[in-house]
């Protein structure tokens, strides 16, 4: 099965179809920058461009970064304020000429590298962290998603962990390796002594450079991995969201257990 995956970030808004079944790109993937300011209408007519360049007719999932609530978008502290309450999904839904699926960010990447990635097969508490222009965050346990956990605002020294220790807080700080994996690393150790994961999956731009900053991060307990997705993982997870079943996370009030 095919879907469309589009993956909206703070800094960069990318999109390819995927093969759902293997997790592989169809085609090579298309970026464009968000646009500055990142208002609905202009993130919507990015949405529009990309479906268009695809030609694409068919399942479509989005991701957004932010709290996203049955399609509806609760926050957005790297876009614009105006997204808060939006019917993201109607938005794009009216962009793209078909239904879409929209989900957080994080949650989008952590689904695909728990299906093809580095959490396959792996029971216990996982932590998927992207690092980007804020941190992302996707918490399994058994393999199950607790989603919009936005753990990139935990307080770290006053203020929210990914102002301190995202990849944009690197470049804007123009921090070497060693320093920003200090960062990272203090973050890590806030992050573990309240979940106490077993495997923590780090994802992001600056995950293709995982050895110049992962073997600097020796404060943690859990193992810690790059995620092997690197950057395609968000439009992996946004394409998988497009075809799941929409009735799998709704509880059973039947009574009968089934």
């Amino acid at each position: 099965m095919h879907a469309l995956g589009i993956d909206i970030g703070g800094s960069g808004i990318k999109a390819a179809p995927v093969d759902v079944t293997t997790g592989k790109l169809l085609a090579d993937r298309q970026k464009v920058d968000t646009p500055r300011p990142a208002l609905p209408e202009s993130v919507s007519e990015v949405v529009k461009k990309l479906t268009g360049a695809f030609s694409w007719s068919g399942p479509i999932g989005i991701t957004f970064p932010g709290v996203v609530t049955d399609g509806v978008t609760r926050t957005a502290a790297n876009m614009d304020p105006a997204w808060i309450g939006l019917d993201a999904a109607a938005l794009f839904g009216k962009a793209a000429g078909q239904p879409v699926r929209v989900l957080n960010d994080a949650d989008a990447a952590g689904v695909a590298e728990m299906r093809f990635g580095a959490g396959v097969d792996e029971k216990g508490t996982v932590l998927m962290l992207t690092f980007g222009t804020g941190i992302g965050s996707a918490l399994f346990t058994h393999g199950m998603l607790l989603p919009n956990t936005e753990f990139g605002h935990v307080e770290i020294r006053g203020r929210d962990a990914e102002t301190r220790a995202s990849e944009r807080a690197k470049v804007l700080h123009d921090l070497s390796w060693d320093k920003w994996a200090g960062r990272v690393d203090e973050y890590l150790q806030h992050i573990e002594a309240v979940l106490s994961p077993d495997l923590i999956i780090v994802g992001g731009g600056v995950s293709r450079q995982a050895d110049k900053w992962v073997p600097q991060l020796t404060g943690i307990r859990a193992r810690i991995v790059p995620a092997v997705l690197q950057n395609d993982a968000g439009i992996v997870g946004a394409a998988m969201e497009a075809v799941s079943d929409p009735a799998r996370d709704t509880p059973d009030t039947s009574g009968t257990g089934h």
